[in-house]
């Protein structure tokens, strides 16, 4: 889990095609940085980033899990949940998306795709009689079709426009000092801080994720960054190195903090946490929750099964620290590969991956449907990510509503009833609101 957050940051840096979705903020700043020839420092800085956040995590998770996790369950019961997940809907639409009208059209599809074949009906929903669309589309091949492939069209059609305008292929050099220096450091300091901060308090509410963690890191480190950066220095989306510093620490600081929820309240945070209780139950009945933390005379052999836990994250944090970051230097060359080689071979691997996973040959025609989605997506100016989040909570939102509206007896207004939820509402109708009313650029 922690070897794949880490490395996700790689695609995405070097060929703009993120690794896993919640590095897909990592390509706004890491391709940019790569394409004007600083590949190797780009990714020095994610590494860096990424496990500074990642060990900041953990070590809250190891200090605080009993405490934090159970005072965010006395506060955020059902329909809070179901307003949370709202509030980050709109909030990623209106502000992530670039323009808002463009943003909550991205939401408003990827809300669409996420809710064909699923539903608690005798019948499929939106399938069209159709039986791939049955049980609805994988969200992994949503997600990879919309970044990866899509992705790689994009990148296609530049090589074809290259090829056709300078008669060749331009090649990616290394320019200038590739080291990451204590300058580089301080530079990118604050915002790994911040960041691992909104990570880890993202990560300690149940079922939100790191993808929104990325999000909030970046728009937050980005207005900070426009309101205090040099003359000349590159802005957050054209290769700024603080881009990439504040995504992959708030991304990565989700992975300690997400298991807060699971060892204390049983709830897993993200699929990677479901698979370690899976894995934990198999060794020997452990059964989380506030039990866990049990001290007793006799031996608590939960207790002994979560610092076991903590001790492979420790283990694994100094992995990404010393092999990690030797492995992330030494794949900068493939940023010298030339593109035409190199993309047909990431198309092959990622389509043979989906298959190998639903062992459908439709999930191929739908990772290329999404694909040709997030190409023109990418055409007319829309914001994937707005998309990419929609599909990820959209089943989530809808399973938390539903379970509120039974929970609260049928209330209609169960979002309402609730001063927390109220306010997370009305902070969310406040976004879109004042998001419409911003005045546009004047032209130059």
């Amino acid at each position: 889990m922690k070897g794949s957050t880490v490395g996700g940051a790689v695609p995405a840096i070097l060929f703009n095609t993120p690794g896993t979705p919640d590095a897909f903020m990592t390509t706004l700043d890491g391709y940019p940085m790569a394409r004007s020839g600083k590949a190797r420092k780009a990714l020095k800085i994610a590494h860096f980033s990424s496990v500074s956040g990642d060990t900041f995590s953990d070590i809250v998770l190891i200090v605080g899990a009993p405490f934090l996790a159970i005072l965010v369950e006395a506060y955020l019961d059902l329909p809070e949940k179901t307003a949370l997940i709202i509030l980050s809907l709109s909030f990623i639409a209106a502000v992530v998306g670039g323009s808002p009208a463009k943003g909550l059209l991205s939401c408003g599809l990827g809300l669409l795709v996420v809710s064909i074949g699923t539903g608690e009906e005798f019948y499929p929903r939106l399938s069209f009689g159709s039986a791939a669309l049955s049980d609805g589309f994988p969200i992994l091949v949503a997600v990879i079709g919309m970044l990866v492939v899509g992705a790689i069209f994009t990148e296609l059609e530049e090589i074809w426009r290259q090829a056709r305008s300078k008669g060749s292929i331009e090649a990616t050099r290394d320019v200038g000092d590739q080291r990451l220096r204590w300058e580089d450091i301080k530079r990118i300091l604050p915002f790994v801080g911040r960041s691992a901060v909104i990570g880890t308090a993202i990560g300690a509410l149940p079922g939100v994720g790191s993808t929104l963690a990325a999000t909030i890191g970046y728009t937050i480190g980005r207005g900070r960054h426009a309101r205090r950066k040099k003359p000349g220095e590159p802005d957050f989306g054209e290769g700024a190195p603080e881009g990439i510093a504040a995504t992959e620490a708030a991304n990565s600081s989700v992975s300690g903090a997400n298991l807060i929820p699971v060892l204390s309240l049983g709830i897993p945070g993200n699929t990677a946490a479901v698979f370690l209780i899976l894995a934990a139950e198999s060794i020997g009945g452990f059964n989380p929750g506030p039990a866990v933390f049990k001290f007793s005379a006799d031996l608590n052999p939960e207790l002994v099964i979560a610092f076991g836990l903590f001790t492979t994250m420790i283990v694994a944090n100094l992995l990404n620290w010393t092999i990690g970051g030797l492995l992330m230097r030494s794949l900068g060359v493939l940023i010298h590969i030339p593109k035409h080689y190199l993309l047909p071979v990431v198309l092959l691997l990622t389509l043979a991956s989906l298959y190998a996973q639903e062992t459908e040959m439709y999930v191929i025609w739908f990772a290329f449907g999404f694909g040709a989605l997030g190409y023109l997506m990418r055409r007319f100016g829309m914001s994937l990510l707005p998309f990419v989040i929609a599909v990820v909570l959209g089943g989530r939102l809808e399973d938390t509503a539903r379970q509120a509206f039974s929970a609260t007896g049928g209330d209609p207004l169960f979002l309402l009833n609730s001063p927390i939820a109220a306010i997370f509402i009305l902070g969310s109708i406040a976004i879109v609101y004042f998001s419409l009313r911003k005045p546009k650029a004047n032209p130059k």
